[in-house]
């Protein structure tokens, strides 16, 4: 069965989410490096929540896919 076209933007925004949470790590790494304490919580915070979005998006697509299965196979069976 294929995947619904919503899943399939939620597996793409969940990946985008991960490069900015990883980005946002590598930034706070250098700002802190370079002493700039402030950017550098800037960055860890932003890495957080990119992450939070991440993680919700993967759900979202998990969730979807389960609901599209469950009625896939309702349907299987009613006929």
């Amino acid at each position: 069965m294929a995947p619904s076209p919503q899943s399939g933007s939620s597996r793409r925004l969940s990946v985008f989410a991960l490069v900015v949470c990883g980005l946002a790590v590598v930034a706070a790494v250098v700002a802190f490096a370079k002493e700039a304490w402030l950017m550098g919580v800037v960055w860890v915070l932003m890495a957080g929540v990119s992450s939070n979005i991440a993680w919700y998006h993967v759900r979202r697509g998990r969730l979807e896919r389960a609901v599209a299965e469950a009625n896939a196979a309702r349907v299987s069976e009613e006929g």
